[in-house]
């Protein structure tokens, strides 16, 4: 049945000056398992993704290539950001990009309310800035170059030489909204998760909020600001409000009240803009402050931090192209606690691959969709009694769909799949157990045998919804393999749980193995 709950759910507006990597993917790839856990649920949802377009870095970068910014953009989005949705599989709802005269005058609409409410000035502002963070750099995040940069101050994040500017600016009166935020924090402890992003941002703002310059003049390359046409606005205040852009913020629009406030996912590297700078913007224009910021951890490949700069950057499309898009998604989602840093191998990734989905998973469905069509000729068989063994396995239906939801809506993705993954491992471990093989030998063990097949072949019709959110592609295959009636990302997933809902007499379709084995010589070491 369709909820009356509204689920906006965004990822970072990514920066898109080079090529997208792992890191890229496993964020959006987490960001549409709870969206599409929402949408089956019947929940209103809402999935926004894009690129922010703007800043220095990119003018740069454009200047390197030897094209202009707004070609170097159209270029990189067209060619490898908007793709990799299709290379994941991702089912967003929208997609804005910063260049977008939708977003550009709703961002103006934006500055232009906060400054009439009195909380812009202009000043003067002297700093060192990071190019590749786009941000004044605080002095914790500044240090004493080492190499090549000996003797330099640096960005802790870039390990690149800060540039000191000098310029006239318009400030943001972030410090006033320091006991506010606080208030926030306290009163709402699900505002930032998990638990440590929120202690580092409540520390952050103990220590105190200094104003912060929202304009630049130095380059153009940005949206203006309304009433002062020789600076542009700051490109992460210009990034921030993509959120409400999207949604028709300013425009009298039922779309805003209708989605607003949202649920962000973002790496923990831009957890402040997030958690303190984004809300008070929005307190100061008297919008409602998101529902929730959650900061997932890093993507460590060699015990690094996945960077393009230090060629740890893996593209997509190199794990696809050999494991399939549902195997890039089962493996981040399942293998990474949600909310902390997680590694990579291929070694790794290879293993879980076959025995999680080849041999666990995979196997599971083909054999029993085997077994019925070699003893019930393709139609899912009528059960007879009940027995111990058949009824654990649907109370542990039932409980591990409810236990998978709770996990959902704490964002604990990693804890849902291993929830339901109790399911494989005891619907494999009931057939060793029941030996089917066995009972078809014998007429008098024939109604035993149309219990046992009826209750794997219900197992797996539970086991394709709740995976459904995860593993689309797989499970589609699977739903109609076993005969479900229409789609499977259309089944109420909060009802998956509920024994009996596979019609007997169903006929079941050949199912070719949904994960095949991978040879070695095949993965990337």
């Amino acid at each position: 049945m369709p909820s009356d709950r509204a689920f906006y759910i965004t990822t970072p507006i990514y920066y898109p000056s080079d090529l997208p990597h792992i890191g890229h993917g496993y964020t959006t790839v987490a960001t549409d398992t709870l969206a599409r856990w929402h949408r089956q649920a019947g929940d209103d949802t809402w999935m926004l993704t894009g690129t922010d377009e703007h800043g220095q870095k990119m003018l740069r970068a454009a200047a390197a290539n030897g094209v202009g910014p707004e070609e170097w953009v159209d270029r990189l989005v067209n060619e490898s950001w908007q793709p990799l949705l299709e290379v994941l599989d991702i089912a967003n709802d929208d997609y804005i990009r910063t260049t977008q005269p939708r977003h550009i005058e709703r961002v103006q609409k934006f500055v232009s309310d906060i400054h009439e409410r009195g909380f812009i000035y202009q000043g003067e502002y002297e700093a060192l800035y990071c190019v590749g963070c786009e941000e004044f750099k605080p002095e914790s995040e500044i240090v004493i170059g080492t190499g090549e940069f000996e003797g330099v101050p640096v960005c802790a994040i870039h390990s690149k030489p800060l540039e000191l500017l000098k310029e006239q600016n318009y400030f943001f009166k972030l410090g006033e909204f320091q006991k506010k935020l606080l208030k926030l924090y306290n009163d709402n402890p699900e505002f930032v998760q998990p638990e440590s992003a929120r202690n580092e941002v409540i520390s952050f703002v103990k220590r105190g909020l200094k104003d912060l310059s929202i304009s630049r003049s130095r380059f153009d390359w940005g949206i203006r600001v309304p009433w002062d046409e020789t600076h542009i606005i700051y490109v992460w205040v210009d990034a921030l409000l993509n959120y409400v852009t999207a949604i028709d913020y300013g425009d009298d629009s039922p779309e805003f009240d209708r989605r607003w406030p949202a649920t962000h996912i973002v790496g923990k590297d831009i957890l402040r803009f997030h958690a303190v700078i984004w809300p008070a913007m929005l307190m100061a224009a008297g919008v409602e402050v998101p529902r929730q910021v959650f900061a997932h951890g890093w993507l460590l490949v060699g015990g690094e931090k996945m960077s393009k700069s230090k060629l740890t950057g893996i593209a997509p499309s190199t794990i696809v192209d050999v494991f399939g898009s549902d195997a890039f998604r089962y493996y981040f989602l399942s293998a990474i606690d949600f909310g902390q840093d997680g590694s990579f191998s291929w070694e790794d990734l290879n293993a879980r691959y076959h025995a999680e989905l080849a041999n666990g998973f995979g196997n599971l469905a083909s054999r029993t969709i085997a077994m019925i069509e070699k003893y019930f000729d393709g139609a899912v068989p009528t059960p007879s009694d009940y027995s111990e063994a058949d009824l654990a396995i649907q109370l542990l239906v039932s409980k591990v769909a409810k236990d998978a939801d709770a996990a959902i809506e704490k964002l604990a993705i990693s804890d849902a799949i291993t929830s339901i993954w109790q399911i494989v491992d005891e619907l494999n471990g009931y057939i060793t157990d029941q030996e089917p093989w066995v009972l078809a030998k014998s007429e008098s063990d024939r109604a035993r045998l149309r219990t046992v097949l009826y209750t794997v072949a219900e197992g797996l019709r539970a086991l394709s919804v709740l995976l459904s959110p995860v593993i689309p592609k797989s499970t589609a295959k699977l739903w109609n393999a076993i005969g479900g009636e229409g789609s499977v990302k259309h089944q109420p997933i909060r009802s998956a749980g509920d024994w009996g809902q596979l019609k007997a007499g169903s006929k079941v379709s050949s199912l070719p193995p949904l994960f095949p084995r991978i040879e070695q010589d095949e993965t990337t070491n």
